[in-house]
């Protein structure tokens, strides 16, 4: 995906996890926005990578989803 970006620096924003996640963790995601962004990662590796992209491809992702 050509404007995803990778990023460490998010302690600042509040992350959201799926509500289809279950109590017993497993494989999942997380997100936060900002206002510029929607930021990505993996809820078992908090401190880990991060993947940012545009509102508008978040949008187009979750539209074709």
């Amino acid at each position: 995906m050509s404007n995803a970006e990778s990023s460490t620096v998010t302690s600042d924003l509040v992350w959201f996890k799926s509500s289809y996640s279950g109590t017993e963790g497993g494989q999942c995601v997380e997100i936060a926005a900002d206002t510029r962004s929607v930021h990505i990662r993996d809820s078992k590796a908090v401190t880990g990578p991060v993947v940012r992209v545009s509102r508008e491809a978040w949008a187009g992702f979750v539209g074709e989803a």
